[in-house]
């Protein structure tokens, strides 16, 4: 891993490793940056699908602040902490059955099954803790002490500033403290503009609360913190676009997210299940042509080609368009002349005759003549983990993630694959968002865990190169600045239905076959057919759904 240089002048991320005895002042490394996966919601809940399925010595890292927002959060750390993503792996909770994705409870509680305390009990507790505090201070009449009896999710706009807390004897409570209870608590004063107290918890309290070599709400917490750090600067665009300069090399790149690909089903549960969709719906044809809207290394079209070279009567002839993107392009370390000669090679030693055709440029970026289409090609479109990153009307009055499936439609095409993340993102105002983020994501690093030593260098490069900047984005950044805008199956349902397309049922052989998939991974990977999709969870959280689409 390489070691990080400052850069004064630009907000990039730096990450302190120091180890738990004799520690080395500011040994850095940097969090560099990466490209995986994707998310969604879009209800008037902001929260998360909870779902009923079937069934050595650790190193102390900490996320310190830069010179940029020094001045306002008081840190005297030498540079700036932030972190790194393009795309999450795609990327927990209460007992609470889900059973639609639109009618979701207002009540359900943030966070993972396995936490001693839902998120009520622990904001109770907090909240009773900080009251005790401030009226040991300030008095039980003090009108800054009611001040702080808003709720959580209402918000306290307009309310007057809190307590002047004594952040000494705070500091004391920390051991009794629930990590997500005080994020929480600072998202909340960052969503009414209380500075002060934002910026008392930030750097007295969840400083020495989180760490990136920690269990994972403690991990999971130094990317929140970096978030809400940044959008207290409004600097959360200009971390982003830093970051794209400052990416790890691409052969490192591919292995973080080839280390997340193995260790997490995400992206197999993506392929496996559209490839076995579009392997029967074009059992009996002769030529078969693929869009592919987020193309990557071309894996998925290896496993499908595999496959279709054992198919009785011969294999058929497969025509892939690639669309791409520079995040990709950088992680191959060149071109789609890249995937297009290896499919090609691949399927050449296979005999299945194929062709590739690459589509150089960003999904929103697309036409009919960037996609060639021929006569006499049974048409499939593969949307994994994609439209989200598409603006909407929320954004632009181009909205292409709407004139994207519109465009699509007019080609007329036999099917549609969609998987996407089971979150809700999108339009939610910022303190929803952070909760829905902070659920997801805690439910993400839980998955992660289980899967490598908790110290384990990997794990933690593949962490920040491919999860934690898609939190930043989330937590920082507004408007076309903000790219990760998840939505749940039920808002893609309206999407798909307005353009023109009905739910394609998927057969009991696609559900088996990411059963069989499953089986290389933890035993709280959850699966479940249901409405005409399938969702894959950890625990009784719903992470991701794969979905089919023919036209009327």
């Amino acid at each position: 891993m390489q070691t990080s240089q400052k850069h004064p002048t630009s907000a990039g991320i730096h990450l302190y490793h120091q180890p738990a005895q004799d520690i080395d002042p500011y040994t850095h490394y940097q969090i560099l940056q990466s490209n995986s996966c994707h998310e969604i919601h879009d209800n008037s809940s902001s929260q998360g699908t909870t779902i009923s399925f079937e069934t050595s010595k650790d190193q102390y890292f900490t996320l310190e602040s830069s010179p940029v927002i020094n001045d306002l959060i008081g840190c005297d750390s030498p540079s700036y902490a932030s972190v790194s993503s393009n795309r999450s792996p795609f990327s927990p909770q209460a007992s609470h059955s889900y059973h639609s994705d639109q009618h979701q409870s207002s009540d359900n509680t943030y966070g993972s099954p396995t936490s001693s305390h839902s998120t009520a009990d622990d904001s109770y507790e907090l909240k009773n803790k900080l009251r005790e505090l401030e009226i040991s201070l300030l008095g039980p009449d003090s009108d800054i002490v009611d001040s702080c009896h808003c709720s959580y999710k209402g918000g306290c706009h307009g309310a007057s500033p809190m307590a002047k807390y004594n952040w000494d004897q705070i500091v004391e409570m920390i051991p009794k403290l629930n990590l997500k209870e005080v994020l929480i608590r600072c998202a909340q004063a960052v969503a009414d503009d209380d500075i002060e107290t934002a910026v008392g918890f930030m750097n007295n309290v969840l400083a020495k609360m989180v760490s990136v070599g920690g269990d994972p709400i403690q991990r999971l917490g130094a990317y929140m913190l970096e978030g809400l750090r940044a959008r207290l600067e409004s600097s959360g665009s200009i971390i982003y676009k830093a970051l794209k300069c400052e990416q790890p090399t691409s052969n490192d790149l591919m292995t973080y997210m080839h280390i997340l690909y193995q260790i997490c089903p995400y992206w197999k549960f993506a392929y496996t299940s559209a490839n076995a969709v579009i392997g029967e719906a074009m059992l009996n044809e002769s030529r078969i042509r693929i869009i592919d809207f987020q193309i990557a290394q071309g894996t998925q079209w290896l496993l499908l080609i595999q496959a279709l070279a054992s198919r009785p009567g011969g294999p058929p002839f497969v025509h892939v368009t690639g669309v791409d993107d520079s995040q990709s392009f950088h992680a191959r370390g060149g071109g789609l002349h890249i995937v297009g000669k290896r499919l090609s090679d691949y399927a050449k030693s296979c005999g299945v005759p194929f062709e590739f055709h690459s589509a150089a440029m960003c999904g929103s970026e697309v036409e009919l003549e960037n996609l060639v289409i021929q006569p006499g090609e049974a048409l499939v479109v593969n949307f994994p983990f994609v439209l989200h990153h598409m603006p909407d009307e929320s954004v632009s009055t181009e909205n292409h993630r709407d004139r994207l499936l519109r465009l699509v439609k007019s080609l007329s095409p036999k099917v549609v694959t969609l998987v996407e993340q089971e979150s809700n993102t999108n339009t939610s105002p910022f303190f929803q968002r952070f909760a829905e983020t902070l659920s997801y994501y805690t439910a993400m690093f839980e998955s992660i865990d289980v899967a490598l030593p908790r110290d384990d260098k990997q794990r933690i490069n593949a962490e920040q190169h491919c999860v934690a900047r898609d939190i930043v984005n989330m937590v920082a950044c507004e408007g076309d600045e903000r790219v990760e805008r998840h939505e749940l199956l039920g808002k893609w349902r309206s999407r798909f239905s307005m353009a023109g397309f009905a739910p394609c049922p998927l057969s009991s052989l696609v559900t088996d076959a990411v059963r069989n998939m499953l089986n290389e991974f933890n035993e709280n990977y959850r699966l479940e057919y249901r409405d005409g999709a399938l969702y894959l969870g950890w625990k009784n959280r719903a992470m991701c759904t794969s979905s089919a689409w023919r036209c009327y």
